[in-house]
């Protein structure tokens, strides 16, 4: 594996918790779920898999109250698979009858470095070395290439992101230590029908958020 870190700033983040069922409420620093859809953002391949490993916190955590409006369902699933079939479907929504106005608690003026090892999984590319990954991820990352565009907790909210080479030339993390209580960790997609939300105990220390390994003690389903 090898470590790599990247910095992620952006105007607003939701990074929502999973018990506010109505309203979108965010924690207070960004999940290792959402570091890991950055990196994958860059560069997914089978082959490889991104573990993260540490979260720095750049600047105080602030706070906006914001009103927006928000679809409130989604298109049919049985529609789409009768669609997919050479069926009669409608796969569109009337946004002007399904728009609903909901609150939020975001974050605003964020940003992290975010640190993540690349493990190379040889079994699913038996013709490759772990260079090749790694090589591409360096060459897209520091020329500022994606896949898709990073985004911070929702789609909308888009993160900048650059690639940080040398850790030591880079400023200090916020001087915070808080306990965060019950964090978001990742899905645990062993089954795929049935994600489930995987939790550790977060905290604070001196901006710094450690991570446990997804097999430890510390990550309860």
């Amino acid at each position: 594996m090898k470590r790599y870190c990247l910095e992620l700033t952006g105007d607003f983040a939701c990074f929502t918790r999973p018990e506010m069922k109505v309203e979108r409420v965010s924690y207070d620093v960004m999940t290792p779920s959402a570091a890991r859809a950055c990196f994958e953002a860059i560069l997914w391949k089978p082959a490889i898999r991104w573990h993260i490993h540490k979260i720095e916190v750049l600047k105080p955590i602030r706070w906006i109250n914001l009103r927006r409006n928000e679809v409130a369902s989604v298109v049919s699933t049985r529609n789409v698979e009768a669609a997919m079939k050479g069926g009669a479907a409608i796969l569109g929504l009337d946004i002007e009858d399904e728009r609903q106005q909901r609150a939020g608690l975001f974050l605003r003026d964020v940003a992290y470095r975010v640190h993540a090892d690349m493990e190379f999984l040889s079994e699913r590319d038996a013709g490759a070395n772990a260079n090749k990954y790694y090589e591409m991820f360096e060459r897209r990352a520091s020329r500022g290439q994606c896949v898709n565009q990073p985004y911070l907790g929702c789609r909308e909210f888009a993160a900048s992101f650059r690639l940080v080479p040398d850790i030591s030339a880079e400023p200090m993390p916020i001087a915070e230590t808080r306990e965060l209580g019950f964090m978001l960790h990742d899905l645990d997609f062993s089954k795929p029908s049935e994600p489930t939300p995987r939790f550790f105990r977060a905290r604070l220390e001196n901006g710094v958020v450690s991570v446990p390994a997804w097999n430890s003690d510390e990550v309860r389903g």
